[in-house]
């Protein structure tokens, strides 16, 4: 059977669980060579058991997307085994505690701003010439419809997303007319994972969509492509 995605690199950041665990299982069902990272070895080691019993290829790489000159090293290592990068998929991210604007911690806004913002400017950066190399780079981000539409409590969340999103789309309006590089957002709404239970902590998890349906939306955007400063909502 065909692949659609044989020959071809993808990269997924927050790949231990949820919608990169699932996005990351779809990629390499899909036939390309997924870069897993997270933090933590072992769970990644178990995503990475998933795709190669499902006869996919995967290489993992645990690190700390906090520490900009780990991404750096990443960034060296997969480009000394591979000449171009295929598909980014920016999952990784932080939500923080639900407070009232001045009930945030600024310690704690720091931090998801480093995880939710810096890294992944880091990211981008780092890739950027690996993108460049690949006949059509996609770059898709996964967001949250609170960057977009404000809720009280969700005010530190909500503008790292606003954030990301601004700087994701800049990115792909700078690159979409000089390369094949494109950019899409993508919000997965609703969906059955520990931020989502974490968030709605009284929500019957049986209640929302899983992972999956997330995932293969994204992997669909990946085989099929899609325009310059693509932007969905998932179900």
């Amino acid at each position: 059977m065909t692949k659609p995605l044989a020959n071809q690199l993808a990269l997924v950041t927050g790949a231990s669980r949820g919608i990169g665990a699932a996005t990351a299982v779809a990629l390499g069902a899909a036939g390309a060579h997924v870069v897993l990272t997270a933090r933590t070895a072992k769970d990644l080691e178990s995503i990475e058991e998933l795709i190669f019993d499902a006869g996919g290829s995967a290489t993992i790489a645990p690190l700390d997307l906090t520490q900009t000159d780990s991404i750096a090293r990443l960034a060296t290592a997969v480009g000394e085994r591979w000449q171009a990068l295929d598909v980014m998929v920016l999952n990784a991210g932080m939500l923080g505690s639900l407070a009232a604007v001045p009930a945030i911690d600024p310690k704690e806004l720091a931090q998801v701003l480093t995880l939710n913002v810096s890294a992944q400017v880091a990211m981008i950066q780092a890739f950027d010439p690996m993108l460049r190399k690949a006949a059509a780079g996609k770059v898709i981000g996964v967001t949250s419809s609170v960057g977009r539409n404000p809720r009280a409590y969700w005010g530190a969340y909500g503008a790292s997303k606003a954030a990301f999103e601004t700087l994701l789309d800049a990115y792909g309006d700078e690159t979409s007319e000089i390369s094949g590089i494109r950019t899409a957002i993508v919000d997965p709404g609703a969906t059955r994972t520990k931020m989502r239970a974490r968030a709605y902590p009284g929500e019957d998890p049986a209640s929302v969509k899983p992972p999956e349906t997330v995932a293969d939306r994204i992997v669909a955007l990946a085989i099929a492509g899609f325009a310059a400063g693509h932007r969905e909502r998932v179900g």
